[in-house]
């Protein structure tokens, strides 16, 4: 089953604990890792935005990115979030089999 990297942003520390919480405790994710202070530079409807945001990575399987993705959509701030998948193409097999197993396999194994 093949793994992935979500790459998410958030407005803030709130919201970026609120969504990885979520991810983890719906087992739409088996890790989320939060990172502060990123500086982003972005247009948005016309106008050049110059922001803080904080970067929330949620490892997963690339079976739950659909509803990963409308799971954080549904309580994120931003009108268009930033929800994209990474794939990952190889790492430390017992890590791997971790993702799954917290996700897919509900952590009864």
């Amino acid at each position: 089953m093949e793994k992935v990297l979500i790459y998410i942003t958030a407005s803030s520390r709130e919201e970026a604990n609120k969504i990885g919480a979520l991810l983890v405790e719906e087992r739409l994710a088996a890790c989320v890792n939060i990172i502060e202070g990123m500086s982003s530079i972005y247009r948005w409807e016309g106008r050049i935005h110059m922001e803080t945001e904080f970067i929330v990575i949620a490892k997963t399987v690339a079976d739950l990115i659909e509803k990963l993705s409308l799971r954080v959509k549904s309580i994120h701030s931003y009108t268009v979030p930033c929800i994209v998948s990474i794939p990952i193409t190889g790492g430390n097999p017992d890590f791997l089999k971790w993702i799954e197993d917290e996700t897919v396999n509900n952590g009864n194994e």
